[in-house]
């Protein structure tokens, strides 16, 4: 399944999270005879926000329609789900119920409704607090949106699928070979039927051979700013790495949750807040937090990587996030350092819920864009440089959102690589 990289291919992909499999994929799909390797920093595929995040095949409701977000959400979603069905990967639409805690939050339960409706979420419907009970019944508030097609779902399971369909198209892929260096350079006259005007994308790794493709797409994640300034394209935007650390209940506490219970999120910020959700484990996961950190794999809280630090404080935008936002981050900070405030937000929501029901989980770190003005960027954000394609902003709903992110990546590699 791994193979070294070596030799000179069509395609380059890099990153092999679910998104780069996804357009390795793609493309391959497209054109059966182009020579495509996935290389990626580590030994196996879905190795950072892939495997880190909760499940969620999320619907579409949050973003505004029009968006890259709202189009690629719903159509991904619907993707994904023939995906899973074609390859036997369960997903359980489990649903969604989005609460209102109180009257104050009333007006943007119906702002939530409303971009639901106009990206066609199927099955939205609005629920009073009697209502809310019958889905979840040891749920409380006003009032809530039910999503009953928002699913969960194994998504390394699905990364998996995606590379064993890459491998098995022949394409290659190159683990454990990290990206230090991209140079593009003329291609030699006649490799390939090339012209002396061709050029060609050489990815440098620590301790193997170059690996060397006409043309580059990178789905890097935590690191995609890095690469794509290394492949020459702007500074703007930075990834800034935000953890969030989920609880899990106990299983006495579990059965309290059937499916998924969010709260109405906060629209100045691209975090949903802490929820409880029911994972494709059988476990109900809580969080997560949204901790500003000092690596981008920070999956171990005291995890410190210094050319990371150094570019988050460096960034302008950092500084700007955090002056606009300190009441935010100092909320993140309590609920991080203590379980009781923890268990009290969750509690929000199912008040049977209590310290004692919540047990460590699993972290995840979020690739988190900042412009250099200050501005947390909410879209999915892609960009060319020469002879390459870049994924600079793909935060949640990315996964759900993988393969028709894929198709338009498809579609734009097609036109300006020539692919």
């Amino acid at each position: 399944m791994n193979g070294s990289g070596a030799g000179r291919f069509d395609l380059a992909v890099v990153g092999a999270g679910i998104v780069g499999l996804a357009v390795a994929r793609e493309l391959m799909r497209r054109q059966p005879r182009l020579k495509v390797v996935v290389v990626d920093k580590e030994e196996r595929v879905g190795a950072h926000q892939t495997g880190h995040n909760s499940g969620v095949v999320h619907a579409g409701i949050y973003y505004e329609p029009g968006s890259l977000k709202a189009r690629l959400c719903v159509d991904g979603a619907a993707r994904l789900s023939a995906f899973c069905e074609e390859r036997g990967i369960a997903l359980d639409r489990c649903g969604k119920l989005i609460v209102a805690r109180s009257n104050d939050e009333l007006g943007r339960l119906e702002e939530l409704e409303r971009r639901g409706r106009a990206n066609g979420v199927p099955g939205l419907r609005r629920l009073d607090a009697a209502a809310l009970r019958e889905v979840e019944p040891h749920a409380v508030g006003v009032a809530a949106l039910h999503s009953p097609n928002t699913a969960i779902v194994d998504f390394p399971a699905v990364a998996r699928a995606l590379a064993d369909d890459v491998v098995a198209a022949g394409g290659t892929l190159a683990l454990g070979r990290e990206v230090v260096r991209v140079e593009r350079r003329p291609a030699p006259i006649g490799i390939g039927g090339r012209s002396s005007r061709e050029s060609e994308i050489v990815l440098h790794h620590p301790a193997a051979e170059p690996t060397i493709a006409r043309r580059a797409i990178f789905c890097a994640g935590l690191w995609s700013d890095r690469l794509a300034r290394a492949a020459g394209a702007a500074a703007d935007p930075r990834i800034v790495p935000f953890r969030g650390q989920y609880l899990k209940l106990t299983p006495r506490a579990a059965p309290l949750v059937r499916g998924l219970i969010y709260p109405v999120p906060d629209p100045s910020l691209p975090f949903l807040g802490v929820h409880l959700t029911r994972h494709v484990s059988g476990e109900v996961w809580a969080g997560p937090t949204a901790l500003l950190v000092g690596a981008r794999d920070a999956y171990r809280l005291g995890r410190l990587d210094l050319a990371d630090l150094r570019e988050t404080l460096a960034w302008p935008g950092t500084w700007r996030v955090i002056a606009r936002y300190w009441r935010s981050g100092a909320d993140e900070l309590r609920l991080a350092a203590s379980r009781r405030a923890f268990a009290a937000a969750c509690a929000d929501y199912v008040p049977e819920l209590k310290a004692s029901d919540l047990l460590p989980g699993q972290a995840g770190v979020r690739a988190q864009a900042i412009s250099r003005d200050g501005k947390l960027v909410d879209d999915f954000v892609f960009a060319d440089a020469p002879d390459t394609l870049h994924v600079r902003n793909a935060p949640s709903p990315a996964a759900t959102s993988a393969l028709a992110i894929a198709g338009l990546i498809g579609d734009r590699a097609q036109e300006s690589l020539g692919l």
